[in-house]
């Protein structure tokens, strides 16, 4: 296992994190969990208030370690109650057994609103934790627009940040960017399920990222990112722990190459500029014209129904209306550098990936 430094927390922090919003099996199977990552060099462990019994089963397998071997994070909502966020942090200490908390991160900091939250109620709260050693370091969590993100980084309340970002979607490089310039710590959030249901890629994606697998191919391109100090692993139990050898310095770039040439064979395919943005209907159009991107390039169908499906099913965590609620206003058109037919889009999307809604696992 290779080692980073988070940013300035100046923890360092295992390539890997072992994520437990799937580990809720029984006290056991945690216990299990936490032991295999151990054995295997993952030295942090992220939970959340919002994980079901993630908090308390993870306190129970904490008694028989070693506290030194590891860094624990916990993640608390957003909120307008400075007295609320204090007792979350208490209720969390409580559940995870443990005196303090080495990284607290506001989960789930997906809105405008959100931000202001922070940064005019719950920053105190935890500022107060620091004070009094109950915390050691403050950082958020974001499902959030790029534009949110960096008016985050922007505020330097925060040490480390935990974003989505892959080779699949990008949009978010800026952030990056500002955060290590920020000297933040960066964590990946879900690089296998929810940058591409990597674990079940289609056949063309297969060939496309040889001689890697997809999953393998997408940890490459993250960890190449010198910026990037760790990312998240959500095993549901110990066996589902296994990581390709990433230790032999291996290029990607040919693989790179013909995902890039597959891409561009499709004429409707979207830069991603984001221009088409606001539409009157609340359309996440680029979002969906991105889902349509990867489904087309890469036979990434299923992954894209599964994201498809959770809009208007998610609230802030995936925000925006399903392509069939287009009325061809044409508002986006002019718009559009590349002049694609964004309604025409739209609808062959909405017929290609919609189905039975989806919701996130946990909801807040």
């Amino acid at each position: 296992m290779q080692y980073r430094r988070f940013g300035r927390t100046n923890l360092p922090y295992s390539i890997f994190s072992l994520g437990t919003m799937r580990c809720l099996g029984s006290p056991q199977v945690m216990q299990q969990t936490v032991n295999r990552a151990i054995e295997l060099g993952i030295n942090h462990i992220e939970t959340a208030r919002g994980y079901g019994r993630s908090e308390e089963f993870l306190g129970m397998a904490l008694r028989s370690m070693n506290r030194d071997q590891i860094f624990l994070t916990t993640k608390l909502p957003p909120t307008l109650d400075a007295a609320q966020t204090d007792q979350w942090i208490d209720e969390s200490l409580q559940r995870l057994q443990i005196d303090s908390i080495d990284c607290l991160a506001i989960h789930g900091l997906n809105t405008w609103e959100h931000l202001d939250w922070v940064e005019n109620c719950s920053i105190k709260a935890i500022k107060n934790a620091i004070a009094e050693g109950r915390v050691r370091h403050v950082g958020f969590s974001t499902h959030g627009s790029l534009e949110l993100i960096l008016a985050a980084i922007e505020t330097s309340l925060f040490e480390f940040v935990n974003l989505h970002y892959s080779f699949f979607f990008q949009r978010n490089a800026p952030a990056i960017g500002l955060a290590h310039e920020k000297d933040m710590g960066v964590f990946i959030i879900s690089p296998a399920d929810k940058a591409g249901m990597l674990h079940t890629p289609p056949q063309t994606l297969i060939d496309l990222c040889a001689p890697f697998s997809p999953l393998e191919f997408n940890y490459r391109f993250l960890l190449n990112d010198s910026r990037i100090t760790t990312l998240s692993f959500g095993a549901a139990n110990p066996e589902e722990l296994a990581f390709p050898d990433l230790d032999q310095d291996l290029s990607i770039e040919r693989a790179i190459d013909r995902l890039n040439a597959r891409k561009a064979i499709d004429p409707d395919q979207c830069s991603q500029c984001f221009a088409c943005l606001p539409c009157p209907e609340s359309i996440h159009i680029p979002e969906v014209l991105r889902l349509r991107n990867l489904a087309t390039a890469y036979d990434m169908t299923q992954f894209g129904e599964y994201r498809y499906r959770m809009f208007e099913n998610a609230g802030h965590w995936f925000p925006g209306n399903k392509a069939n609620r287009c009325t061809d206003c044409g508002d986006c058109l002019p718009r559009c550098p590349e002049k694609l037919d964004i309604p025409k889009l739209l609808r062959e999307t909405h017929d290609r990936l919609n189905g039975k809604p989806g919701r996130r696992l946990w909801q807040d």
